[in-house]
Parts: C-alpha cells; sequence; structure tokens
C-alpha cells in the first residue's frame, strides 16, 4: 500500500538512512585500516623472517624494500608512527552502530594494531620482562607455578610408573616400548590425519578444495609446523631430529590439521577473506594474540576430536598395529601421558626465568630433564625453541586452558558433542581475542 510521508515518519526514515550511512562508512574505514595493517605487518616480516607466519593475499601489497632495509637498519619511529596512526584511526571509529561479528573484528584489529606497536619497539632493542612481553604481544600472561607444584605431580607420577627406582630412568625406559618406527611414521600419521579429517567433517562443513601435505624435516627447533599457503592448502612439517611416540600422532594430526590450525586458517580465509573482504585475514603475524587463540584452539582440538575411551579404541585397533606395537600397553601409557600433559606448563617456568635472566642454559636443560623428564637431547631442543621464539611459548598452555573455559563453561562439555562443536566452530571461524575470550568466559 502506499502512503504519504507524514513529518514524523520523515525524520524517522532520515534518521535510519544516517544510521546506516554511518555503518558503511565506518566499514570501509575499517577495510582502509585493516589494509594498511596487513602493509605493515608485511614491511616488518622484512626485518624478522619469521613474523609473517601465513600471507595469502594480493602480491603487489608486498613491499619490494622498507628505506634502510638493506643497511639493515631498523626505521623505528617511521613504523611505530604508522602503527600508532592505525590505532588513532581505528578509536574514531563509533562501535554503536556495528553488529557483534563487526565489534569483535574492531577489537581484534585493535589487539593486534597494538602487538604490531610492541613488536616495533622490540625490534629496536627495548627490553620487556618475560610477562611483559607476553602481555604485549600476545594479550595474556602464564600463570606462574613453583617447583613443588611439579614435585606434586612427580609423586603422582612416581606412584603410576611401572618399575622401581628413579623416575627419569623409568619414564625414559619405559617410552622406549612406544616409538614409531621410521619405516612406519608415515603410514601412521596418515591415518590419524584421515581419521582426525573425518571426525572434524561430522560437525564441521569444509571447502571441497582444501588439502594438506605432510614432509619431513630435520634440524628444526620445533615438532610440527603448519605452513598455511592459502586457497584451503596446508604444508604440514615433520621434525624427525628425535623419535616420534606413537601419542604424537593423534596429537600432531589434530593439532596441525583436523580440526586445528590446518581447519581454521582454512575457515578465517573463506569465511572472513573470500566471503567479507575482511583483508586483515589474509596475513597471519606469528607474535601476536591471533596465535594465541589459534594454538589454543589446536591443543584443544585434541580433546574435541577424541576424548579418552574413544582415543584408546581407535589407537588400540589402528595406529598401534600399523607401528607395530602392542595395543594391550594403550591404556597404561595413556594414564602416564595424562600426568606428563600436567608437566607440560613447565615450559613457561623455563622461558620465564630463563629470559629474564634468572637461569641459564645449563640449569634450563636442567629443570626440563627433571620436570618435565625430557631426554638431554629434548630439553636442548625445548631451549633452541624458547631461545628462537621467546614468550610465544605461553600460546600453549594459556591458549588451550583460554579455550576450554570458554568452551565448557557454555555447556560445551563431553555429554554434549554438538554443543562443544558449534561452540568450537564459532572460534574456529570469526574474529576473537585471549583478553575478548577471557571477559566472556568469566
Amino acid at each position: 500500500m502506499f502512503r504519504v510521508l507524514g513529518p514524523l515518519s520523515i525524520t524517522i526514515s532520515l534518521f535510519l538512512s544516517s544510521c546506516s550511512g554511518n555503518k558503511v562508512a565506518n566499514e570501509v574505514s575499517m577495510d582502509k585500516i585493516a589494509e594498511s595493517y596487513v602493509k605493515l605487518v608485511l614491511k616488518i616480516g622484512l626485518y624478522d623472517a619469521d613474523y609473517v607466519d601465513a600471507y595469502y593475499g594480493p602480491e603487489e601489497w608486498k613491499p619490494s624494500k622498507v628505506e634502510g632495509a638493506e643497511q639493515g637498519q631498523f626505521p623505528h619511529s617511521q613504523l611505530d608512527a604508522e602503527a600508532t596512526g592505525l590505532i588513532d584511526q581505528l578509536r574514531k571509529i563509533n562501535q554503536n552502530e556495528f553488529g557483534s561479528l563487526e565489534r569483535l573484528r574492531y577489537t581484534y584489529l585493535e589487539k593486534q594494531l597494538l602487538s604490531v606497536k610492541a613488536k616495533i619497539d622490540l625490534l629496536s632493542g627495548r627490553k620487556m620482562s618475560f610477562d611483559e612481553e607476553s602481555k604485549a604481544l600476545y594479550d595474556a600472561a602464564a600463570p606462574v607455578h613453583d617447583e613443588e607444584y611439579f614435585e606434586n605431580i612427580l609423586k603422582k607420577l612416581d606412584n603410576t610408573l611401572p618399575g622401581n627406582g628413579d623416575i627419569y630412568e623409568r619414564f625414559n625406559n619405559y617410552r622406549k616400548g612406544f616409538i614409531i618406527p621410521k619405516d612406519r611414521l608415515d603410514a601412521v600419521l596418515k591415518a590419524a590425519m584421515a581419521e582426525c579429517r573425518r571426525r572434524t567433517l561430522k560437525y564441521i562443513e569444509l571447502p571441497e578444495n582444501e588439502n594438506l601435505t605432510i614432509e619431513y624435516v630435520t634440524d628444526k627447533p620445533w615438532s610440527a609446523y603448519n605452513w598455511y599457503k592459502g586457497n584451503g592448502f596446508s604444508l604440514i612439517q615433520v621434525n624427525v631430529d628425535l623419535p616420534v611416540y606413537i601419542n604424537s600422532a593423534v596429537d600432531l594430526a589434530c593439532h596441525e590439521g583436523y580440526p586445528g590450525h590446518h581447519v581454521n586458517l582454512t575457515l578465517l580465509e573463506k569465511r572472513l577473506v573470500r566471503d567479507r573482504n575482511w583483508m586483515e585475514f589474509c596475513v597471519s603475524p606469528l607474535y601476536s594474540p591471533q596465535s594465541l587463540i589459534a594454538e589454543g584452539i589446536a591443543e584443544y582440538g585434541i580433546d574435541i576430536a577424541f576424548d579418552a575411551i574413544t582415543r584408546i579404541e581407535f589407537e588400540q585397533k589402528v595406529l598401534f598395529p600399523l607401528a607395530g606395537l602392542d595395543p594391550s600397553e594403550a591404556e597404561q601409557y595413556y594414564k602416564i601421558r595424562e600426568l606428563i600433559k600436567e608437566l607440560e606448563c613447565s615450559g613457561n617456568e623455563v622461558a620465564r626465568q630463563y629470559l629474564d635472566g634468572r637461569m641459564n642454559k645449563d640449569e634450563a636443560i636442567k629443570w626440563f630433564t627433571r620436570y618435565l623428564l625430557s631426554t638431554s637431547e629434548e630439553a636442548d631442543q625445548h631451549v633452541r625453541f624458547i631461545e628462537k621464539y621467546r614468550s610465544y611459548v605461553v600460546n600453549y598452555d594459556v591458549g588451550q586452558r583460554m579455550v576450554r573455559d570458554h568452551i565448557e563453561k557454555h555447556a560445551g562439555t563431553e555429554n554434549h558433542p554438538n554443543r562443544r562443536w558449534e561452540l568450537f566452530y564459532t572460534l574456529l571461524s570469526t574474529p576473537q581475542t585471549p583478553s575478548g575470550l577471557a571477559k566472556v568466559s568469566r
């Protein structure tokens, strides 16, 4: 029905039109800030080869050079001014007319830019403590655990491990029986990856073209790495310098592949970059809050894909036989592994004390052999990781705890798998920040 507008309805119509126009203008501003953010991250990558973990945006956005880069000069003032300017522009945007997803985007961009600014300061020589650095780069800090905390876990482990005598010797002798032979490793990992993918696809729809490849490498400070190449493709590298134990098959397949890093980046690319043109997600700066969320998702993804019972059943039926191991040993092995997982946050304590100058390298290696029961070779690799990636270690334990607490607080328990996967999917495919996640989880 046609109706002539009266003065009040005209006023309302003009107001709504103005609101709509403001929203569009704000979104355009966000898009411009996002493009500048991506270009700034790529510039910083010229000075730190590890900084840009993944990029699949326009080729022409890549910088050919930055003034002074050839001479190794770091243009702190120039880059800092760019980061500060983008933060100022962002904070002038009115969020009142944004929907929930746009608000998440805004907060994500703000936290990422603050982290960029901190990275610029660190590259210019600013010194930060371990906790200051993790808060500045990752928007989170690790809780402190004293030696008594780890000693109590060791006591429980001492009562669970077979045999008598020194716990370090017993544990490392025991787990030798669970090494995947090198000639069987590829078959075991591919079987684990296939099962993780099957379980993920029951709950999450992925693009038809998504795919990944596993490659074996040596001489790395990490055990495995996902190099996301864009267009739904990941290259997963597995370091075979040290023995690979049977538990690593599912852990690695879930963490690096399904439903972890590969799924996370595939969905961000599809839902945010391709569908919404939110270009800030075409780049992944390694030292940023995005990494804490990503590592938390990848770590907790293991528990999402498998509960304790179904994991043991799958490993007894498929992985142990493929590896030539005795399936009857699986239950006891995973009881011990659960206690070892409680010790893994010891890496945060080593990194905190080592990077703050309160522990030397020999002491760091001793700590890992005592409180993570690592071999000397494993302990050396752990320290090499800390030396290279510094406070990045907080992302695993702290990230996993944040993701777990958020999901379980919102009824995503083992008894409600559909709800659990629904919440997990939201984290996989939307902009998230550590402090935002912690706030929502309270």
